[in-house]
C-alpha cells in the first residue's frame, strides 16, 4: 500500500499558521535547553580562559549569547567556580557557586531572538518543500537536504545582525541613542559586513546539521508510518523521529559548534582589548590548535550535554511544530465544510 497515493486529500495550511505553530516550539525548547547549554559551553570554554570584564558565549541551541564576567569594582553574576571534570559535576558546582537561575542566564533576550530565527526557519522549509515538491515529485529525496539548507542560510543571514545588537546589550546597559550610535560608528569603521560578524561558523555548523536534520527527519517519519500502518504521522512519530534524528547530526557537527564557540569568545577578548586578529583565526586553523592541544577528542567536549540537549530540544520542536500545523489543518478542514 502507497500511503501517498491513497491517503486522504491533505489540508493546506497558511505560512501565518505555520508562523504561529513554530513559536510554541521556540518558547518551549528555550525554557528547556538552555541549563544543558549552559553546561556544554562551559565545558567548551574552559580551556579559553576569560579575563575579567570580558565576557564569553552561551547558547540554546537556537541563539547565542554573551554573558559578563566578573569586573573589578562590579558585582558580576559569574564567578568561575574552577574547572569541571563533567557534565555532572559543571551542573553541581554551577548551581552551587552562583545558584540555580544561573542555569536559565541570559534566557529573556534569547527568546526575542529565538522565536524570530524558529519561524522563519521553520516557515521557510515548509514553503521551500511544498514549491519543490510541485516542482520535482513528492518521491524526490533531495528536497528536505535542499530546503533545510536555504532556510538555514535565509535566518541565520536575516538574525546575525541582530545578534550583534543584543550582544552588545547584554555587555552592557545601553539607552537606544548610545546603541544607534555604536551600530552607526561600527558601520563607519568597517563597513556594512561587520554587522555579519560570525556569520561564517555559524553556518558551518547549521547548515551541515541543517541538511542531516531535515533529511534523516523525513525519512524516519516515512519509515515510522509504514510501520504503522498510517497516512498520517502522530505526535509520537513525530517525537521519536525528532530525536533521531536531531541526535545524528548534532554528534556529526559537534566540532563545528567547539570552533565557534571558540572563535566568537576569541573574537571579543581580541576587541575587548583592542588589538589586531591574528590571521590565523580560521576556522580550520582553530580546529587544528585544538586537536594539538587537546587531541582529537577536544572536538567533541560537550558531546553529553549537548546530545541531552539536542535529543529533547528537535523531539520538542518539531512535535509541537506539527501537532500545531495539525491543529490549524483541522480548523481548515472545517472552514471548508460550511
Amino acid at each position: 500500500m502507497d500511503p501517498e497515493a491513497e491517503g486522504p486529500p491533505i489540508i493546506k495550511v497558511t505560512p501565518l499558521q505555520q508562523m504561529l505553530a513554530s513559536c510554541t516550539g521556540a518558547i518551549m525548547t528555550s525554557l528547556m535547553v538552555t541549563p544543558f547549554d549552559v553546561v556544554k559551553i562551559r565545558l567548551q570554554a574552559q580551556n579559553n580562559p576569560f579575563p575579567k570584564g570580558k565576557c564569553f558565549l552561551y547558547s540554546n541551541g537556537l541563539m547565542d549569547h554573551l554573558c559578563v564576567c566578573e569586573e573589578e569594582g562590579n558585582k558580576a553574576w559569574y564567578k568561575k567556580p574552577g574547572r569541571f571534570q563533567g557534565t555532572l559535576d559543571a551542573f553541581l558546582k554551577i548551581i552551587r557557586n552562583e545558584g540555580i537561575k544561573s542555569l536559565w542566564s541570559g534566557l529573556p533576550p534569547t527568546l526575542v531572538m529565538a522565536v524570530p530565527a524558529t519561524v522563519i526557519y521553520f516557515t521557510c522549509y515548509d514553503q521551500l518543500t511544498a514549491l519543490l515538491r510541485s516542482k520535482l515529485g513528492e518521491s524526490e529525496s533531495r528536497i528536505p537536504i535542499v530546503a533545510g539548507i536555504v532556510a538555514r542560510v535565509g535566518a541565520v543571514t536575516v538574525i546575525s545582525p541582530l545578534e550583534l545588537i543584543r550582544t552588545k546589550m547584554q555587555s552592557k546597559k545601553f539607552s537606544y541613542e548610545e546603541l544607534h550610535q555604536f551600530v552607526s560608528k561600527k558601520v563607519s569603521e568597517d563597513g556594512w559586513i561587520s554587522l555579519w560578524r560570525g556569520w561564517a561558523p555559524t553556518i558551518l555548523r547549521d547548515v551541515p546539521f541543517s541538511a542531516m536534520y531535515w533529511y534523516n527527519y523525513e525519512v524516519l517519519k516515512k519509515w515510522l508510518c509504514a510501520k504503522s500502518g498510517l497516512y498520517e504521522p502522530t505526535f509520537m512519530i513525530n517525537f521519536t523521529s525528532g530525536a533521531l534524528s536531531g541526535s545524528f547530526a548534532a554528534v556529526v557537527t559537534l566540532p563545528f559548534d567547539v570552533v565557534k564557540t571558540q572563535k566568537q569568545t576569541q573574537l571579543w577578548i581580541y576587541e575587548s582589548r583592542k588589538i589586531s586578529m591574528p590571521l590565523q583565526m580560521s576556522t580550520w586553523a582553530i580546529m587544528k590548535n585544538i586537536v594539538a592541544k587537546n587531541g582529537f577528542s577536544g572536538l567533541f567536549t560537550g558531546l553529553i550535554p549537548r546530545l541531552i540537549k539536542i535529543a529533547p530540544a528537535c523531539a520538542v520542536m518539531i512535535s509541537t511544530y506539527e501537532f500545531g500545523k495539525s491543529f490549524f489543518q483541522k480548523q481548515n478542514a472545517r472552514r471548508q465544510q460550511y
